[in-house]
C-alpha cells in the first residue's frame, strides 16, 4: 500500500500506461519527425536537394506547432482525438496529441543537430560523386548520430514531461495517478512519490542518451 488511497497494483499499472504513452508516441512521433528533419537541412536555401517551397511551407507549420504549450494543444484537438480513438479521455486518447506535440519537437532537433555536421564532409561526399540520398544516408546521419541521440533523448524527457500534464485531463498514467489521488484528494505522499519517480526516470533516462552518445562518439 503507497497510500490510504492509491495500491502498489494501481501506482504499477499507472507506470505501464506512462511507458506505453511515452513509447509508442516517441516511435511514432520519430517516424514522423526524422524525415521532417531531414528534409527541412536538404531542401534549406544552400541545401543539396533545395526546394524554397517546400522548405518555406513546412518550416513555418513546425514552427507554429512548437509554438503550442502542450496543454493547450491537448485541449484544442480533442474533436480530432475523438475522430481517431473515439474518446477524449484515458491512455489511447493522450497518445494523439503527444504524437502531434513530439512530431515538430523531434524534427527541430534533428535539424539542428544535423546543421551542426562541418560543410567538409558535404563537400567529401560531392568530391566522391556521392548521391543526394547517399550523402544522406553515409555522411551526414553517422556524423551526425551522436547528436541525434541526444535530441532523441531530449525529446523522450519532454514527452516524459507532457503525459504528466496529459493526466490533468484524464490522460491516464502516472499524472493522471497525481491529479486524481494526489492533488485532488490533497495527498502529499503520492505527489512526493510521483515527484520523486519523475526524477528518477529522467535522470536514467539523462544518463541512458548520454552513455549511447559518447559510446558512438568514440567508435566514429
Amino acid at each position: 500500500m503507497l497510500s490510504t488511497a492509491v495500491t502498489f497494483d494501481q501506482f504499477l499499472q499507472a507506470m505501464i500506461d506512462t511507458f506505453y504513452m511515452v513509447g509508442f508516441s516517441l516511435l511514432i512521433g520519430s517516424i514522423i519527425g526524422l524525415p521532417l528533419g531531414i528534409l527541412l537541412v536538404v531542401t534549406r536555401p544552400g541545401g543539396i536537394i533545395e526546394n524554397k517551397v517546400f522548405y518555406n511551407i513546412v518550416n513555418p507549420v513546425i514552427n507554429a506547432f512548437r509554438s503550442l504549450p502542450f496543454i493547450i494543444l491537448l485541449v484544442a484537438i480533442i474533436p480530432f482525438t475523438r475522430l481517431i480513438v473515439h474518446t477524449s479521455i484515458g491512455t489511447a486518447a493522450a497518445i494523439v496529441p503527444l504524437i502531434i506535440y513530439v512530431s515538430p519537437f523531434i524534427a527541430r532537433l534533428v535539424e539542428n543537430s544535423i546543421l551542426e555536421v562541418d560543410d567538409g564532409i558535404i563537400e567529401a561526399a560531392r568530391s566522391m560523386g556521392a548521391s543526394p540520398m547517399q550523402t544522406i544516408w553515409h555522411f551526414l546521419l553517422p556524423e551526425a548520430l551522436g547528436s541525434l541521440i541526444l535530441s532523441l533523448t531530449t525529446a523522450t524527457i519532454s514527452l516524459l514531461s507532457a503525459t504528466a500534464m496529459a493526466g490533468a485531463v484524464g490522460g491516464g498514467g502516472i499524472g493522471d495517478l497525481a491529479i486524481s489521488y494526489g492533488y485532488e484528494r490533497f495527498d502529499s505522499t503520492i505527489m512526493l512519490i510521483t515527484v520523486i519517480v519523475l526524477i528518477i526516470l529522467v535522470q536514467l533516462m539523462q544518463s541512458i542518451g548520454n552513455w549511447l552518445a559518447a559510446k558512438v562518439r568514440r567508435e566514429g
